[in-house]
């Protein structure tokens, strides 16, 4: 079964339920005690209001990195400092390899990851919820899925069977 090297992922309503720059407030922290639910994995916002990822985002992100395959993450967000704490305290650096998270078009993103991980375009793929991320990023010949709801182990193995069908000789 063919598989992508790198598989790319959005973080705003990728992996997380929000934007990093809009609806949650930094700098972020580690709620003190045992009374934070598994979902929010006990991280607070700069207010007090606990900030979760989606159900599914360490159960995909574990699984991939668990089959070989080098994960990267690329987003838009001008909470840069934020958007990596919130990666650190949510502990899903483990599973990341490369970053790219900076204002502007996905496209610089996606050059600079293809120039560090060494991997073509067509040996990559991208989860993203915005269309003009998908369809930018399509262009340059990354297998590209929308997200609709945050990632899901569903819409990743469907994902890779997609992608091994059409990558097979």
């Amino acid at each position: 079964m063919a598989k992508p090297k790198l598989i790319v992922f959005d973080l705003d309503y990728t992996l997380w339920p929000f934007w990093v720059d809009t609806h949650v407030c930094a700098p972020f922290h580690r709620a003190e005690g045992c009374c934070m639910s598994f979902s929010s994995g006990g991280v607070l916002d700069a207010r007090g209001d606990p900030v979760t990822l989606y159900r599914e985002t360490v159960e995909v992100l574990s699984s991939i990195h668990s089959q070989g395959i080098t994960i990267g993450v690329a987003s838009r967000t001008g909470e840069v400092d934020g958007a990596n704490q919130l990666l650190s305290l949510f502990n899903l650096n483990q599973y990341i390899s490369f970053k790219e998270i900076y204002p502007g078009s996905k496209v610089p993103h996606f050059k600079k990851l293809s120039v560090n991980s060494g991997f073509q375009f067509s040996e990559m793929m991208f989860f993203d919820d915005e269309s003009r991320n998908i369809s930018d990023i399509s262009r340059l010949g990354v297998h590209c899925v929308l997200v609709r709801d945050g990632v899901t182990m569903a819409l990743a193995n469907q994902e890779l069977q997609r992608f091994s069908s059409d990558h097979s000789s």
